[in-house]
């Protein structure tokens, strides 16, 4: 049975920069912990002769299939833009360059 601690939450939180209160420390120590040992049961029967799944039902694609097709004229989709110059999608400058 898993055991994790409220230092190895802290740690960790200070590894990702969350700031935590007490409380959270502790709820999130019980909750990892239940976690934990829900993986581990789901190891224990897990055997070679059962396959691994993502899905209990059999997916199939379902998406359309990817066709070309030819491209808007440019004056079309520009002439929906906010801003257009020189055949292209003006947008405010952001980076302070020229």
């Amino acid at each position: 049975m898993s055991t994790i601690s409220r230092d190895e939450v802290a740690r960790v939180a200070a590894l990702a920069r969350i700031d935590l209160r007490e409380d959270e420390v502790d709820r999130l120590a019980g909750e990892l912990d239940v976690i934990v040992d829900s993986i581990a049961r789901v190891n224990e029967v897990a055997t070679p002769d059962v396959p691994a799944t993502s899905h209990p039902l059999p997916m199939t694609n379902v998406f359309r299939e990817d066709v070309p097709v030819p491209a808007l004229p440019v004056a079309d989709v520009l002439a929906a833009a906010p801003d257009a110059q020189d055949g292209r999608f003006a947008v405010p400058q952001i980076l302070g360059e020229e």
